[in-house]
């Protein structure tokens, strides 16, 4: 039987889960996720070598929750590194980085009681498909610490975050100055290109190109990355399906508010108010019924 692949294009997508572990969390290539770190930090600290660490932790009991990351990472100074790609918006995002970070902080505490509080560095990175407020402007990199909130001096240096907001970054080929900005153009952009840009001619850039390519995948890893590729899709579906129901929902109250506001402020019979509001009679003669009982 021969095994139908999904269409796709000449790359992987990076931003479906295969495709973010493949580029990022391959032991033999990390030299691809070290240079994107030394990009982001930009000479805030310079990471020479990284050890891909497991990615579940469990607490101190067997009713604690467990931590489960998309990567994590060590690098040659022990600092430590958490990766993260989030597809959708969530309620309580902010608090799971919070946790995250504290339980790799809390897995540094020696057994026994004596503790010289000397602790490495943590840093949480997240890759966001979704914007973290409505109204945040065009800033599409956070960059997170403890602070004091009237000296605006950093409190506490060994712990820090870095949201990427994703959809805001929306830079063209010619905007872009800086080698942090090829790298975020390639995650949005690497699905959609049929080969390696010129501004991209550089040997990192080109390894990633290289291990990206569909045709070097082998027959499980292809597969592995269709079933990827079709639950982001089946995602996305299903984001825009409850987007178009809320919209109509919106809607449809707005109408019934429109029709209301008709009945208590016109002489406007029901079929002119239906015909206003766009909607049926039998709507009208309802809502006008559930006023009546309200007074």
């Amino acid at each position: 039987m021969t095994q139908s692949f999904l269409p796709t294009g000449r790359f992987i997508d990076p931003l479906t889960d295969f495709g973010f572990k493949r580029l990022f969390g391959s032991e033999p290539n990390k030299e691809i996720l070290i240079d994107f770190l030394n990009q982001l930090f930009q000479g805030q600290k310079v990471v020479l070598d990284l050890t891909y660490n497991p990615t579940e932790f469990y607490g101190n009991n067997e009713d604690s929750k467990r931590a489960i990351f998309d990567l994590l990472c060590t690098g040659d100074n022990g600092e430590q590194f958490i990766v993260e790609m989030q597809r959708g918006r969530q309620d309580y995002f902010k608090e799971r980085a919070i946790f995250y970070t504290s339980r790799l902080i809390s897995e540094q505490l020696p057994k026994g009681n004596k503790w010289g509080y000397k602790l490495k560095e943590v840093y949480l990175i997240a890759f966001l498909e979704f914007t973290l407020e409505e109204n945040s402007g065009e800033q599409y990199l956070h960059d997170l610490c403890i602070m004091d909130k009237v000296t605006k001096k950093i409190f506490y240096d060994k712990l820090e975050y870095k949201f990427i907001e994703l959809p805001k970054f929306t830079k063209t080929e010619t905007e872009l100055t800086k080698d942090l900005d090829r790298w975020l153009f390639l995650l949005k952009n690497l699905v959609k290109m049929d080969k390696i840009p010129v501004f991209m001619r550089k040997s990192v850039f080109e390894k990633v190109f290289k291990i990206a390519e569909l045709n070097n995948l082998n027959k499980e890893e292809r597969m592995s990355y269709d079933s990827s590729l079709k639950a982001k899709w089946d995602y996305e579906n299903v984001l825009d399906y409850a987007v178009r129901n809320a919209d109509e929902k919106a809607r449809e109250e707005s109408k019934i508010e429109f029709v209301k506001n008709l009945l208590t402020n016109t002489d406007f019979n029901t079929s002119k108010i239906a015909m206003l509001a766009e909607v049926n009679e039998e709507l009208v003669l309802g809502i006008q019924q559930q006023l009546k009982e309200s007074k």
